[in-house]
């Protein structure tokens, strides 16, 4: 009777999960799948398998110079953005978490850029990036009496100034999330802190981070992973130059597929950037949540 039963509830289970499992058959295991079977082949322009490679385009990213490229401009924007858009949301956020009138104001103006797309963004940015003395960040860099910096043609500049609009885009994703974190946080332990003598620095290395770790855990690995999967910022600004310096691999993967109609590589490429987030992501749940404290 019991073992009927529980067969009765496994296909009710299943009949409501359905229209979910269908969803994610054809937008996610579908492609994935996909992509592996297309990463083994060379495909003529309209994507179709017509020679099989095997390993063959793996071995040819690994020894190329220019996938190389891309692994250090993927990993340099990561350093570059996460975490600078954490500590400033983080301080952002402490500084919002208080009782003052009109405090709502200042939490909705840093939370705002949620609301804007990449491409608008971006848009924003060339005007204020612009070199010369037309872009407005120049402008003031020459009111404070320096030089112009040609932001997005060098290979110096081009990566840092992306990620400098990365950061500024994603900081209202991570302000929000975090000062929910905050508010979430229990009033009397700060009660004790103060009574103990603790001053507003100790209460938050020592009270405030450490309940808070769930949280900051949760956008390090949102915002790596996003930041490896950012496309539209590279596409609009610098096409992943100037010198490849800001082709990252998801750029790359795009310029392979839909420009150079190398979709073998392309896939090769894709599966390779699938499996680095998969294993740093794993990392991060090794080795960050042993320090993670659950309240």
């Amino acid at each position: 009777m019991l073992q009927k039963k529980s067969r009765r509830e496994l296909l009710y289970a299943a009949l409501y999960l359905s229209p979910s499992l269908l969803i994610f058959l054809i937008f996610v295991f579908y492609p994935m799948i996909k992509t592996f079977y297309l990463s083994l082949y060379l495909t003529n322009p309209h994507g179709d398998p017509v020679v099989w490679k095997g390993i063959q385009n793996y071995a040819k990213l690994i020894a190329s110079e220019d996938f190389r490229k891309s692994l250090v401009a993927s990993s340099l924007f990561i350093l570059y953005t996460v975490p600078g858009t954490i500590m400033l949301a983080l301080i952002l956020a402490v500084m919002a978490n208080v009782k003052l009138r009109g405090i709502g104001i200042f939490r909705m103006i840093f939370s705002s850029t949620i609301g804007v797309s990449v491409a608008s963004a971006a848009t924003i940015w060339m005007f204020l990036l612009a070199p010369g003395g037309n872009g407005m960040l120049n402008h003031f860099l020459n009111s404070l009496g320096f030089s112009n910096v040609s932001w997005l043609v060098t290979t110096q500049t081009a990566l840092p100034a992306i990620a400098l609009m990365t950061v500024w885009m994603g900081l209202g994703f991570n302000f929000i999330i975090i000062i929910g974190g905050l508010q979430s946080l229990p009033e009397d332990v700060y009660e004790s802190a103060r009574i103990d003598g603790a001053n507003g620095w100790k209460q938050f290395w020592y009270i405030t981070v450490p309940l808070l770790s769930p949280t900051l855990f949760f956008v390090i690995v949102v915002d790596t992973i996003n930041a490896f999967q950012a496309f539209g910022q590279f596409n609009i600004l610098t096409q992943g130059g100037p010198d490849r310096a800001s082709n990252v691999i998801v750029y790359s993967i795009y310029q392979e597929a839909f420009v150079n109609s190398r979709f073998g590589p392309a896939s090769a490429q894709a599966v390779i950037l699938f499996l680095i987030i998969l294993v740093l992501t794993l990392i991060q749940f090794r080795i960050g949540e042993k320090k993670v404290h659950y309240q």
